[in-house]
């Protein structure tokens, strides 16, 4: 079972691509476009109880839309 299942993750709010948690070495975690690109911002955990907690608050910013876009040249 993949640990942020149950968390509800809302069309890309730019493009209505898929979105997908992404997670850097153990650290941080973020939601991102599988089609645009964009994506929240990253969210450090040190924890597996943070890490969760990262996850609904990286999925909250993502169904709201706040999201950052890899322009051109970025």
């Amino acid at each position: 079972m993949h640990p942020f299942e149950d968390i509800e993750l809302f069309d890309c709010p730019l493009c209505h691509g898929a979105g997908l948690f992404q997670e850097e070495g153990g650290w941080c975690l973020y939601v991102a476009c599988l089609d645009c690109g964009c994506h929240t911002a990253e969210l450090p955990y040190s924890s597996e109880e943070e890490r969760q907690e990262m996850a609904r608050r990286a999925a909250r910013n993502w169904n709201v839309g706040k999201v950052i876009h890899p322009g051109p040249g970025d």
